[in-house]
């Protein structure tokens, strides 16, 4: 159990750091030799955790979406108002990513680099967490689908994705803050007042970084 733990651990220090090679360089400019500039791991010892480039990549995705699923599950457990679910997982979401800069710009740029089963398991994840994003918005307004659920699902996602190309703490803020403002402005749109939509913050996410071994 300990070897396994230090082996695990190890292989975690080595997916950091090749989520900031690739976030970096970009996957197709990034290689193996980076990598093991970066980790000080010689090439044989990273063959010994991965057979390739592509392989860390869909680890890095993967753990990725593990955390982030087995975190909202967490935080949605016997929640059940309509409202308060979507501040949670708006909050979980940003709280995550936040954290981790440089594993969500690869998740939003090398989105379909993976091939054959990598891609299939990591297609799978996501589709289990869109579904979870849809059904919430489905329970806010079931008869009100004036916008189309697909559309509003990864409109949502459009507005979280993409905070690492303009989001600075010392600058924008605490993340728990533009949560709640992203919260208001997807329910409540632009023109209405924060005092006006009652939206309670998130409050809970995880701003400890997603690698939880080291």
């Amino acid at each position: 159990m300990e070897e396994q733990s230090r082996y695990d651990a190890k292989l975690i220090r080595i997916l950091r750091a090749a989520a900031a090679v690739f976030a970096e360089r970009g996957y197709h400019r990034a290689s193996i030799r980076d990598i093991s500039a970066a980790t000080g791991v010689s090439l044989s010892g990273l063959y010994y955790y991965v057979d390739s480039k592509e392989e860390l990549l869909y680890l890095i995705q993967r753990q990725c979406f593990e955390t982030i699923l087995e975190n909202l599950h967490s935080d949605l457990r016997d929640v059940t108002d309509p409202e308060r679910r979507l501040s949670l997982l708006i909050s979980n979401h940003l709280g995550f990513f936040a954290s981790n800069m440089s594993e969500m710009k690869v998740l939003s740029h090398e989105a379909d680099v993976l091939s054959g089963d990598y891609a299939r398991k990591i297609t799978d994840q996501k589709r289990e967490y869109s579904a979870i994003v849809s059904d919430l918005l489905d329970a806010l307004a079931p008869q009100a689908h004036s916008v189309d659920l697909r559309r509003a699902t990864f409109s949502l996602f459009g507005m979280m994705n993409w905070i690492y190309t303009w989001y600075r703490p010392d600058r924008d803020g605490p993340v728990n803050v533009l949560a709640t403002e992203m919260t208001h402005l997807f329910l409540r749109g632009f023109g209405s007042g924060l005092q006006d939509g009652g939206i309670e913050g998130g409050g809970g996410y995880n701003a400890t970084s997603m690698w939880r071994a080291v």
